[in-house]
């Protein structure tokens, strides 16, 4: 399977979640050295890594890595576009260039990764694609614009995708995984215009429950989309019941919910442009905030198993009903009978 985005964050879970259920991993990033410390951690586990060092934002870097990643370890059988960037600030002091490198890397990014993907797969009328979405692609919060614009357009892509593939009756699969906010480095790497550091809107999960809400796309037939995290589905159904009511909530509190009470530390290197020195893994800096598991996916995973176990408590509980009817039948019949001896 290929990764982008593999060396840190959400990625580098999703690597080590793939390769303990078998995979040969292939990693592709920016980073050099995190890189190369994803590969030795998957060869570790027993598994064949190959990392490229690759700008998704480049469309031929991403077709060559393609062709380098078949000829070492053969057929691509699932591709993940989890590769991101992004920039705290508001619209007003935004500039041209940056929304283009954000909606180079989040939206065309996947963009690339699925055209490189799909001319492997469609030959061979096999393979899975997943996007890695987010609340946000559907509900749009204030001082992630450029974010928010590119996770709204992967969506609008896949869905135009997903039609043609049904269309053509390929077995080729898209799916979209919709993740909740997450314990990941990115919140100490993006650009900030921001006064205070920025983290991720309350509850926090960790990086893990979108490692595994991904593999389990990927090796299950889930349907078009999965939403992860009770967050994730309470932004859906509240922007389609009351998007205005949203509008002004956030106004008044999603400045202050993407800031800790920490000053931001100026002049501090992002990866907007290249990417940030040191070796940072998959887990950011909230680790004693965030949420080891998601109870909501777990519902989404175990749902046949809770409905056939429901199915099993009804057909119970109507057996011992019969039963009981019949015991007071029984009764009301063998009382008079005694009465009379």
């Amino acid at each position: 399977m290929v990764i982008t985005g593999g060396s840190a964050g959400v990625g580098r879970a999703a690597a080590r979640a793939f390769a303990g259920a078998g995979a040969d991993i292939a990693l592709l990033a920016r980073g050099e050295e995190r890189l190369e410390d994803a590969q030795r951690e998957i060869e570790a586990l027993g598994r064949r890594a190959l990392a490229i060092s690759v700008d998704v934002g480049f469309a031929d870097q991403v077709e060559r890595a393609a062709q380098q990643i078949e000829k070492t370890l053969g057929p691509i059988d699932i591709w993940v576009n989890n590769a991101m960037a992004s920039v705290f600030s508001p619209v007003s002091e935004m500039g041209e260039d940056e929304y283009r490198r954000v909606t180079d890397v989040t939206y065309l990014g996947a963009v690339y990764g699925t055209m490189a993907a799909l001319r492997r797969m469609k030959a061979r009328d096999r393979g899975v694609i997943v996007q890695v979405g987010s609340a946000l692609a559907m509900r749009s919060i204030p001082l992630q614009s450029a974010y928010c614009a590119a996770k709204h357009a992967m969506r609008g892509f896949t869905t135009s995708l997903r039609s043609e593939l049904i269309h053509d009756g390929s077995k080729v699969r898209v799916v979209m995984v919709h993740m909740p906010a997450l314990n990941t480095p990115q919140f100490g790497w993006m650009k900030s215009r921001l006064p205070d550091r920025a983290q991720p809107v309350p509850p926090i999960y960790q990086p893990e429950v979108a490692a595994n809400a991904i593999l389990y796309a990927a090796t299950h037939d889930v349907g078009r989309e999965i939403l992860v995290g009770l967050p994730t589905v309470k932004a859906v159904v509240g922007n389609k019941v009351a998007p205005g009511f949203l509008d002004r909530y956030l106004a008044a509190h999603g400045f202050d919910d993407q800031q800790t009470d920490e000053p931001e530390v100026a002049g501090r290197p992002d990866n907007l442009w290249k990417p940030v020195a040191g070796n940072q893994a998959a887990h950011g800096a909230f680790d004693n905030r965030a949420h080891g598991s998601s109870f909501e996916f777990w519902l989404r995973v175990n749902r046949r198993a809770l409905f056939l176990a429901g199915l099993g408590v009804a057909g119970a509980a109507a057996i011992a009903t019969t039963l009981a009817r019949k015991r007071r039948r029984h009764s009301a019949f063998s009382l008079p009978t005694l009465s009379r001896r």
